[in-house]
C-alpha cells in the first residue's frame, strides 16, 4: 500500500513555561501533559526546556496529522535516549521524531507516514 507522508514542525520559547511554574499551575500542566510526560521532566533541576521540547512535540504531531487530537492524547516518551510519539487514542500513523533544545528555544520535527488503502 502507498503511504502517505506528511511533515510538521514548532518552535517553542522556554520561557512560556518558566513564567509557568509547575508547582502553581498544575492545572494547565495536567492539561497538556501526561502523567508520565509530567514526572519525567520534573526529575530534572530546570524542567521547563523539557516541558517546553514536549509541548513542542505535540504541536508537530498535531500539525503533521492534519486531524482534531487532544494535546494530552499525545504522548512523548523515551526508549534508549530516543524519543518516540505514542498515540492514546486509536491511531494508523506512525512517527519520525526530532527534538531539540537549547538556550531560549525548543524545537521539535515530525515526520509522519500513514497508510493508505
Amino acid at each position: 500500500m502507498l503511504e502517505k507522508l506528511s511533515i510538521g514542525t514548532d518552535i517553542v520559547k522556554i520561557n512560556r513555561f518558566r513564567k509557568l511554574p509547575y508547582i502553581k499551575n498544575k492545572k494547565f500542566y495536567n492539561k497538556i501533559f501526561t502523567k508520565s510526560e509530567i514526572t519525567y521532566c520534573i526529575k530534572y533541576k530546570d524542567p521547563y526546556p523539557h516541558f517546553a521540547v514536549r509541548f513542542a512535540g505535540k504541536e508537530a504531531v498535531i500539525k503533521s496529522i492534519k486531524n482534531k487530537i487532544e494535546m494530552k492524547d499525545i504522548e512523548i516518551s523515551h526508549k534508549k535516549s530516543k524519543p518516540f510519539i505514542k498515540i492514546l487514542k486509536k491511531n494508523s500513523f506512525m512517527f519520525h521524531i526530532s527534538l531539540s533544545h537549547d538556550g531560549e528555544y525548543a524545537i521539535a520535527m515530525i515526520i509522519s507516514e500513514k497508510k493508505l488503502n
